[in-house]
């Protein structure tokens, strides 16, 4: 029998935990240290994702892997002993503490100490994403109770420490701390200095968003548990799907709400009749833009000669770019439906020529003219990109009547990983790959490298649509660099965008003439050490390319053809 390649095996592994995930979620439960859990993390260990770090190495706990999906889980998951996925349930009028992580948009309830509820609102990528961490801990959980387990079954004088230092209320200092820090680095087979940092780091946010419980809490939590489940057979972690749960994936529920939701709000403005610019990307980027020369001027303030140095000026007076923004054709909506994705509608014919930055050539008698309305919304996650665009693209009701926008681009702008080139460095798609699917969307993207400032590397190329973040390996996206495919990024969105806009076309809800942008900003490397997400956000190094890729797509919208550059 031939022997299968890295890559392969790592597909085979990706194609596995899917197929889990989906039938477990159709069986209603299962426990992460019974036999269908350890076939789960058989096959992420066999994918030995890059953002987790060395989880294969059953020496030590990863705790880089550890920081990235503490940021993302609820506070006070490694308590758990119950965790329970469902749709939307009424939690508004309980005692149920509402817990959203710090770096994930998701809504979860502290039932209590040991049982944790999550809302899916955004699909099966949701679930996936959730399941995938569930898995990660559980793993290190197991790591944890080889070290502290000697052969009698007696814990070692390290653990009896850590439970000691983990029921102390008040911060340690000094030795305690060092001595405490050193202890664990013992429990976690790593060195001091890797403990010492991540402690730094989950107590930062620990005390500045009360986003989890320290260090030395999670890995005793995560390590008590374990041990009742190993040595006294009780407590056992069990994750639930309920029956609403199953009827809400695919149906697009939270979708069809914040649409209709968005369309009513257009018909308010009276704007449904004008020209529509689609664009998915942050809250804040087209607004500055738009609106930061002209709150800087009301407010006597000079506005830099330079873009850039214009928007950082700008990034911290939120407050007074949305006053201003709001008395010139500015409508921010915040999301009701559960989908956590916020919309900001812009009125172009409200922009004053001299608020518009020297840097931004935009035509206004083309924009009085042509009256153009942007619809920007916040990133989805997932599979809940095809479910908003194409609640999105259908037409709605009007007088008894199907009405559809006149929709006149449809721009993504997106963030992603790099796999030729660094942090910071700009991809245009030309096409979507589906990972897992022989599915594949050809861009007629009206975006080109000669499009973007001299400064930055920019990437052309076919872009990989993910599973997760949490689902890749080094072996498989090198093969879809290297091979044929020529991938040049990879992402968890574009591809189900565009299968949306590409039946909005064939139903002829919108024109084929119509005019699609996607653009990506490098938020990592994962093919390079010390890239991968798992190392940090961007910083000041994600500016000049997020706002480029927002300069370029305003300046396609206000135009009635983009001036040759100098």
């Amino acid at each position: 029998m031939q022997e299968l390649s890295k890559s392969q095996k790592a597909r085979f592994a990706i194609r596995t935990f899917k197929i889990l995930a989906d039938s477990l979620t159709l069986q209603g439960a299962y426990k992460p240290s019974g036999r269908a859990g350890e076939k789960m993390a058989e096959a992420l260990t066999q994918l030995s994702p890059e953002i987790y770090g060395s989880m294969t190495d059953s020496r030590i706990v990863e705790l880089k892997g550890l920081e990235y999906v503490i940021d993302r889980m609820p506070r006070g998951i490694e308590k758990c002993s119950k965790i329970i996925l469902t749709a939307q349930e009424d939690f508004q009028d309980t005692s149920f503490e509402k817990i959203v992580p710090l770096k994930r948009r998701r809504f979860s309830y502290g039932v209590s100490d040991k049982e944790m509820c999550f809302v899916i609102t955004t699909g099966k990528s949701e679930i996936y994403d959730i399941l995938t961490h569930i898995t990660f801990l559980n793993i290190e959980a197991q790591k944890i109770y080889r070290q502290v387990c000697n052969r009698s079954k007696r814990l070692r004088e390290e653990w009896l420490d850590l439970e000691r230092v983990a029921g102390i209320d008040v911060p340690l200092k000094g030795e305690e701390l060092d001595k405490a820090i050193w202890n664990l680095s013992i429990i976690l087979g790593r060195t001091y200095k890797e403990t010492r940092e991540t402690y730094e780091c989950l107590e930062k946010n620990r005390l500045d968003s009360q986003s989890n419980n320290g260090l030395f809490r999670i890995v005793y939590s995560i390590g008590r548990r374990i041990i009742g489940e190993q040595d006294e057979g009780e407590n056992e972690l069990t994750v639930y799907f309920t029956p609403s749960l199953l009827e809400m994936i695919d149906l697009q529920k939270y979708a069809t709400l914040w649409a209709e939701n968005l369309k009513n709000t257009l018909c308010t403005l009276q704007l449904q009749d004008r020209p529509v610019h689609i664009i998915s990307a942050n809250m804040h980027s087209m607004r500055n833009l738009l609106y930061g020369p002209g709150a800087l001027s009301q407010s006597g303030e000079n506005v830099p000669d330079d873009l850039y140095e214009m928007v950082r000026e700008v990034r911290d007076r939120e407050g007074a770019v949305d006053t201003y923004a709001e008395s010139h054709g500015f409508t921010f909506l915040e999301d009701k439906s559960g989908s956590n994705i916020d919309v900001n509608i812009i009125d172009l014919t409200s922009i004053a020529a001299s608020d518009i930055h020297p840097a931004m050539r935009l035509d206004v008698q083309f924009m009085q003219e042509n009256k153009p309305v942007l619809i920007v919304f916040d990133y989805a996650f997932g599979t809940q990109a095809f479910d908003i665009m194409d609640e999105l693209l259908e037409p709605f009701q009007q007088s008894g009547e199907p009405f559809f926008l006149d929709i006149q681009s449809i721009a993504i702008m997106g963030k992603a990983g790099v796999l030729p080139g660094k942090k910071g460095d700009i991809m245009i798609a030309t096409a979507h790959v589906m990972e897992g699917t022989a599915d594949s969307y050809i861009v007629n993207n009206d975006l080109c490298p000669t499009d973007f400032d001299n400064g930055l590397d920019v990437y052309i190329g076919p872009m990989l649509t993910v599973l997760g973040t949490s689902l890749q390996n080094r072996d498989v996206l090198e093969r879809f660099h290297s091979s044929s495919w020529k991938a040049i990024g990879l992402e968890m969105e574009g591809g189900h965008y565009q299968r949306a806009i590409s039946g909005a076309i064939i139903q002829g809800r919108i024109s084929p003439e119509m005019k699609t942008r996607y653009a990506y900003y490098a938020s990592d490397n994962p093919l390079l050490s010390g890239q991968t997400l798992a190392s940090g956000p961007m910083g000041e190094e994600g500016i000049m390319p997020t706002y480029m890729i927002s300069k370029i797509i305003l300046e396609k919208i206000g135009n009635y053809e983009i001036p040759a550059k100098d």
